[in-house]
């Protein structure tokens, strides 16, 4: 017999799901953990094969990039098998569908990975990936923009609605090759065919989401220039006017010229000039008001068509959260009841939330204990630095500044004085205040709670005149003592209140 501990079973019996997507630039492959709403990635591994380089031209896939990408699939159809992937989906795009011998190249890519292709065509490519942008944002508005290296998809996304889509020749190795170079021609082209666009003049004064490995590329050299102290992709938000002079900055250096080139691979840092065209052409005419970066597309948006429509109306933050507190904390369930208990302790506190902010606090409810493991002296700055960097969708910057706040001041305190500005920044002043308020209805809870479930729903916070109770039924009493007081009186002066603990009769 085994002297080991039993490992924690799986959330899910289900087994991994892999998605490669044959692009005109890169092909990638994706295994995530199961089919699910907030799908965990387990793999992922791209190789830039160039596919579509020339196609316009000689109207072929290049020798020498299809037998790469082929040598590649090969890799990823045995990692695939050696992961134990139950359902493999291969999805291909421009280059494929555009070239004379891509039926051919297909063949191939079949007979290797085993199972069909789904060959997408234009219009299908911008609906899949603007379903990238509904399973991976929160309440999402305006135009989804997948810059690939054949073609530019556009398509309006409102909610969970997806539009009618554009599929423009506008990839950046078509721009590169048909522009022979030319960042000027480049220019001419990308705004003839934009200024055609159907979907962009829908743009005016709503977000564009930024998808494709060249304008992620372009957000990463943004991020190492202004210092930006969070170094998460997705839902990482640019103003147009700041965006604007950056994008100036690129187009008149060199890629080898530009502070940070190094994190980008050579061969995206020559189509960088040319993402940069295409997508200052976007904010002249559609006149967006900021641009949000997407970590999620055409993989993404094909897993969540996939799973069913009461699956989709899920909110895949808290999904992730609620896992990650089965795995990492002392008990799932005593996160669960703080969800309600500090929805008390915040109308107590007269303390207004918008629907987002509660959201936002329920993922913080089950975050909040994440850190336990720890030495506690370093509790906070750990769950702080987990959850700020956490591979979460559905939430911005500023979210996941308040997520990991509420946490960290849980932990360390309701002073921020030994955490730097950085992160704490990216959350404007009424989501620090809020994640302040809701640390001191933690460090209630825990003080009172120990962590276990069902202790918390027997207790109560009332409102006496001007001052907060925390009511304990009789059972409880013993659970009083100074350090308690303390803590109450902690949450009660947030509110400018007195405080005091009071034992049901």
């Amino acid at each position: 017999m085994s002297d080991h501990l039993p490992i924690r079973e799986r959330t899910s019996e289900s087994s991994p799901i892999g998605v490669i997507d044959i692009g005109s630039n890169s092909v990638r492959l994706v295994v995530y953990e199961r089919l699910e709403r907030a799908p965990t990635p387990l793999f992922n591994e791209k190789i830039m094969a160039g596919l579509g380089a020339g196609v316009a031209e000689t109207g072929r896939l290049a020798e020498d990039a299809v037998e790469k990408t082929l040598n590649g699939l090969r890799r990823f159809a045995a990692l695939a098998k050696q992961m134990r992937v139950g359902e493999l989906d291969v999805l291909a795009t421009a280059a494929a569908r555009e070239a004379a011998n891509g039926p051919a190249f297909l063949a191939e890519v079949e007979k290797i990975c085993g199972v069909p292709v789904t060959l997408l065509s234009g219009p299908d490519e911008a609906r899949v990936s603007a379903l990238g942008i509904v399973s991976g944002f929160s309440d999402p508005d305006g135009i989804a923009g997948d810059l690939g290296g054949g073609s530019l998809e556009l398509i309006d996304v409102n909610g969970s609605r997806v539009g009618k889509g554009d599929s423009l020749l506008l990839g950046g190795l078509r721009l590169q090759s048909g522009s022979k170079g030319s960042l000027k021609t480049a220019q001419e082209i990308a705004r003839k065919a934009l200024s055609g666009s159907s979907v962009l003049p829908n743009l005016k004064d709503r977000t564009f989401y930024a998808i494709g490995g060249t304008w992620r590329a372009m957000a990463r050299l943004h991020m190492h220039q202004t210092g930006y102290p969070l170094h998460v992709m997705h839902g990482y938000r640019i103003a147009v006017d700041e965006l604007q002079v950056f994008l100036e900055t690129l187009l008149r250096r060199e890629p080898e010229g530009i502070p940070g080139i190094e994190a980008v691979s050579k061969l995206r840092q020559t189509l960088l000039p040319f993402g940069a065209t295409v997508l200052a052409e976007v904010l002249r005419i559609g006149k967006p008001k900021s641009v949000m970066i997407s970590a999620l597309g055409l993989r993404e948006g094909h897993l969540f068509e996939k799973i069913p429509p009461r699956e989709q109306a899920e909110d895949p933050l808290i999904l992730a959260a609620r896992e990650l507190s089965v795995w990492r904390s002392r008990s799932p369930e005593h996160g669960d009841e703080l969800v309600d208990w500090t929805e008390m302790a915040m109308d107590v506190l007269s303390i207004g939330e918008r629907p987002e902010e509660r959201r936002l606090r329920a993922a913080a409810c089950h975050l909040a204990d994440i850190g336990w493991r720890a030495h506690p002296d370093y509790r906070g700055e750990q769950s702080f630095n987990v959850i700020a960097n956490a591979s979460f969708i559905a939430v911005d910057h500023p979210g996941r500044a308040y997520l990991a706040l509420a946490v960290y001041y849980r932990h360390a305190g309701l002073s921020d004085d030994e955490l730097g500005s950085g992160i704490r920044e990216i959350a404007p002043m009424r989501y620090r205040e809020r994640a302040r308020a809701l640390a001191a209805a933690f460090r209630v809870a825990y003080l009172v709670s120990a962590s276990m479930p069902g202790v918390i729903p027997r207790t109560q916070l009332r409102r006496n005149g001007k001052t907060i109770e925390l009511v304990l039924p009789a059972d409880l009493a013993d659970l009083a003592g100074a350090r308690l007081a303390t803590r109450v009186k902690q949450l009660a002066a947030i509110g400018g209140f007195a405080s005091r603990i009071r034992i049901a009769d």
